[in-house]
């Protein structure tokens, strides 16, 4: 089992902790620091079909781009607008980093005990992945495995198969509302991180850095 010791914002209540037996991570704005990027690109999209950039990034949060492009863009080709995110997103990294805490976390788990279940596709994640400096898991859940994204729980249910164990000993960590919902549909507990303040699934953290893991 892995113990999960965390304090949650804005509660005196002291430390607390979980026991579970792998921590499943949302990748943009969770591990990696990407909105720079990922707004740039959502902007320049935007003005491709004189659509509101503001309105976009709104509605993309967390989201599949391939779900955006069908519900903001239903006259384009979905596949080639697809492939028109996957090449920006691969060739400009620009501001893509890190999140704090992410690298001494994950140095911290042990395989299989951990992955990434994540809205970007496959070649999209292992770019951003190694922009950021941190290692690819043996599970790693992206856009294209699943019928449905998020706020679907398909992508951490498949998850919760390939590590071995129920959903409810798998602790989900997200920034986005829709992965938060996408967590308590699987039935998995989840940690927030950061964020503006709201209803939430489960605890609130303010980083990465907030928590500390034990492995048996």
């Amino acid at each position: 089992m892995l113990n999960v010791g965390f304090r949650n914002v804005g509660d005196p209540g002291g430390p607390r902790s979980l026991d579970v037996h792998a921590l499943l991570f949302d990748m943009d704005g969770t591990l990696v620091e990407s909105a720079a990027a990922m707004d740039r690109h959502t902007r320049m999209w935007a003005r491709r079909h004189s659509l509101d950039p503001e309105k976009v990034i709104r509605a993309s949060h967390g989201r599949r781009d391939i779900d955006v492009i069908r519900e903001l863009a239903p006259h384009a080709d979905p596949y080639a607008e697809l492939a028109w995110f996957d090449h920006l997103s691969c060739t400009d990294a620009a501001g893509v980093r890190a999140a704090p805490g992410a690298p001494r976390l994950l140095a911290a788990l042990p395989p299989r005990r951990w992955g990434l279940v994540t809205s970007a596709t496959r070649s999209v994640a292992r770019s951003r992945m190694a922009a950021a400096g941190l290692p690819l898991p043996d599970v790693l859940v992206c856009a294209e495995d699943v019928a449905a994204g998020k706020p679907s729980p398909e992508g951490y249910l498949t998850a919760a198969a390939l590590v071995g164990a129920p959903p409810s000993s798998c602790l989900v960590i997200e920034d986005a509302d829709v992965g938060l919902r996408a967590a308590r549909a699987a039935g998995m507990p989840a940690l927030a991180v950061a964020g503006p303040p709201g209803p939430v699934h489960g605890h609130r953290i303010a980083g990465l850095g907030a928590l500390c893991v034990t492995a048996d």
